[in-house]
């Protein structure tokens, strides 16, 4: 489990990234690099990392599903994942 303070942390990246999207596509095309480095580092989509949206794992995320691989496997051995069964053969 992540530290609260880290899972903050990234949802204040997030809001970021999402504040400045437009500027910063607007700068792009301009070619203005030097009003581009005076953004906030943080606003940059590059510094943003996933997360399982349960435990805030960074490492192990499956995109698909939005968690960790420990999750999925946890709530799709319970049956909680729709369409996902175990492989036998």
């Amino acid at each position: 489990m992540a530290k609260e303070s880290v899972k903050a942390r990234e949802l204040k990246r997030q809001k970021l990234v999402k504040k400045y999207a437009a500027k910063r596509t607007a700068l792009k095309l301009a070619g203005d690099y030097t009003a581009l480095q005076k953004l906030p580092k943080n606003a940059s989509p590059v510094r943003l990392h996933n997360r399982c949206q349960l435990t805030g794992r960074p490492k192990g995320y499956m995109r698909q599903f939005g968690i960790s691989r420990i999750n999925f496997r946890e709530m799709s051995v319970a049956g909680l994942i729709p369409g996902v069964t175990k492989a036998s053969w």
